[in-house]
């Protein structure tokens, strides 16, 4: 009788720590989305910019974040952070105090960046996995901005 009871918790036991094993190491490339740019770095910077106010969205700063890192010694390829926002999404969130922590996620923010291999390519969180994780009402609104940041990447991203 004790030898069921042994095996089934050592199964149980191996299947937890197998499911956090494969959490761990596939998290960090599901949170975030990547892709390749058709155009070089200036024509993509400029393309979103423009997709960024077709889209009816703002764009209430830009860091050049190879310019900071020149500051500090550092030589680094270019990299450039948008963070871009859509009030009548942002206030769905903000209006609501029971949601206000996720304010540390806002403005959303698209990465722009040059590897050495002279390629272009663009980052962003994967806010559809994210509203999943947190739930409730917020699941749709972050649902939204994350189309949102979609729509206006589509004619930057390569196919």
């Amino acid at each position: 009788m004790k030898k069921p009871r042994v095996m089934f918790l050592t199964g149980i036991i191996t299947g937890i720590l197998i499911s956090m094993a494969i959490v761990y190491l596939m998290a960090p490339k599901l949170m975030f989305t990547v892709s390749e740019s058709q155009y070089d770095f200036e024509t993509t910077k400029t393309m979103i910019e423009e997709s960024t106010k077709n889209n009816q969205w703002s764009m209430p700063h830009q860091y050049n974040l190879q310019a900071t890192m020149e500051k500090h010694g550092f030589n680094v390829e270019p990299v450039t952070v948008f963070s871009i926002c859509k009030p009548d999404i942002a206030i769905k969130i903000l209006g609501d105090d029971t949601n206000k922590h996720i304010s540390a996620m806002m403005p959303c923010r698209l990465a722009i960046y040059e590897k050495e291999d002279g390629k272009t390519y663009i980052a962003r969180m994967n806010a559809a996995l994210l509203s999943k994780l947190i739930g409730s009402e917020v699941n749709a609104v972050m649902g939204e901005a994350g189309a949102g940041s979609e729509k206006i990447l589509e004619k930057v991203i390569k196919q």
